[in-house]
């Protein structure tokens, strides 16, 4: 598949590193495409290329969103809205404001999410909000987190968010009992506020390798 992969800081190098080491062709997308440490990590993937926000929306059948959540919707704009169109985005971010320094906090209320606002911007694409409360490295290998784990999807269409989890599924590895679709993408609104809590263990345990898992008591299971 053509995968476009909007960003280059750490989360960015991960997806890219894995979707291309899985026999993706990636473009990775950054403001001018002019990027000097983009272009240093992407020369050393296969069937990989560093290019404009633009050119790597046009390029993707599915586009990834690794951009700071902050710089989201203004790298939405570089991009173009059309190159979206009936695609899938995968939004990966958080709206995390750090103005005040550590521990940061949400730059949008508790009745949007940036999922939210990016579907209301690029109303024709698909966006499906996964991946974004936990690290890099469980993203990618689960199976480097001794036991079970989950993630948390969200998104309004039912048939791409089908297609985001066979990605996750074939690709990174992740059970498919793992993956917990929250219903539509207001449900986002919740998975970005736990982003919160993430921080708060991230600052006590001073160990990124950890997540989230749901139990729940199968006698009062619908």
């Amino acid at each position: 598949m053509k995968i476009g992969i909007l960003g280059t800081g750490q989360v960015a190098q991960g997806i890219a590193a894995k979707l291309s080491e899985r026999g993706h062709q990636i473009k990775v997308g950054s403001r001018t495409g002019e990027h000097t440490k983009g272009k240093e990590w992407v020369e050393n993937l296969e069937n990989a290329s560093l290019a404009s926000y633009e050119k790597a929306t046009r390029f993707g059948e599915m586009i990834f969103n690794c951009v700071a959540g902050v710089g989201v919707l203004d790298a939405l704009k570089l991009a173009g809205k059309d190159n979206f169109e009936n695609k899938i985005l995968v939004d990966v971010s958080n709206p995390l404001d750090f103005s005040k320094g550590m521990p940061p906090s949400l730059f949008v209320g508790s009745d949007d999410s940036l999922a939210e606002q990016i579907q209301r911007a690029l109303p024709s694409a698909k966006v499906v909000k996964v991946l974004n409360t936990l690290n890099v490295e469980l993203m990618v290998n689960p199976s480097s987190l001794p036991g079970e784990h989950n993630l948390f999807m969200a998104g309004d269409n039912e048939d791409a968010k089908k297609e985001v989890c066979r990605l996750l599924t074939k690709d990174f590895g992740w059970p498919d009992k793992a993956i917990l679709d929250l219903g539509d993408i207001s449900a986002a609104r919740g998975t970005e506020a736990a982003v919160l809590l993430w921080v708060r263990l991230w600052t006590k345990f001073q160990n990124h390798k950890f997540n989230f898992h749901i139990v729940v008591d199968p006698k009062t299971k619908r």
